[in-house]
């Protein structure tokens, strides 16, 4: 891993919103630090919602996918209410065969015009996040189709039939950026540490099946919240959610 480098000081995140929507691949993806921010959030009085396109069925090498599946859904609805989170939804997209296109930007802009956030955060969808870890295809697809989903969202003559089926366009003000190596934000997550940790132990399958050497949830946390802090600049600020945000209104 390459040592990350940082720019400009961040700024704080505006807090003046509402409601919030995680849009991810695969469970587990919101528990390595956002799941931090989300726990600020609703501790404040936010609604926040999840919506995964799997249930990364792929993502155990000792289980089938039929069987791992059902487990991992279960461990991300147990991890997002360590948080607060108590309404979490799955598309029905194949775990490392999510493929960027239209039915994918439907499935989000569907979800958005369901939920109504005034804040979607996603992951990077670029080939590498912060610090030269390449990305994943499944994150990268998601992360894209996230981008214009939200545009989707906005304008009813894209997926008229979404109309029909009863999702009025909604227009998201903000959209943010997980893993960015470029963030221009970030949350001061500095007492949610712990309650992140928690939520990423939850994934119990999977992290008992990663290999021995991959780092711990109470080591892999906190080393990202500390490096989102290191790019924040920010006087006080211990451990923080870096994002990169865009205003859209």
């Amino acid at each position: 891993m390459d040592a990350p480098s940082f720019g400009p000081p961040l700024e704080p995140l505006p807090e003046d919103f509402a409601s919030a929507l995680c849009v991810v691949a695969h469970p587990d993806d919101i528990e390595y630090g956002t799941a931090a921010a989300v726990a600020r959030w609703t501790e404040a009085g936010k609604t926040v919602t999840y919506f995964l396109l799997t249930r990364g069925e792929a993502g155990i090498d000792t289980m089938p996918p039929g069987e791992a599946g059902p487990v991992r859904e279960a461990e991300e609805r147990a991890s997002a209410a360590v948080v607060g989170v108590t309404e979490v939804d799955f598309g029905n997209h194949r775990d490392g065969n999510v493929e960027y296109g239209l039915d994918l930007r439907r499935d989000i802009a569907r979800e958005i015009r369901r939920r109504r956030p005034d804040l979607v955060v996603t992951g990077h969808y670029g080939d590498r996040f912060v610090a030269g870890m390449l990305n994943q295809a499944d994150h990268r697809a998601v992360g894209l189709a996230t981008v214009d989903a939200v545009a989707d969202a906005g304008n009813r003559w894209i997926f008229p039939e979404l109309v029909d089926e009863g999702f009025e366009p909604w227009n998201v003000a903000v959209l943010a950026f997980a893993g960015s190596p470029q963030p221009t934000h970030y949350v001061d997550v500095g007492d949610k540490v712990a309650l992140a940790v928690e939520s990423l132990e939850a994934h119990t399958a999977y992290n008992s099946a990663l290999p021995d050497e991959f780092p711990k949830p109470d080591q892999l946390v906190p080393m990202i919240l500390e490096m989102g802090a290191q790019a924040a600049q920010a006087d006080g600020v211990t451990h923080a959610l870096a994002l990169d945000v865009v205003t859209r209104r």
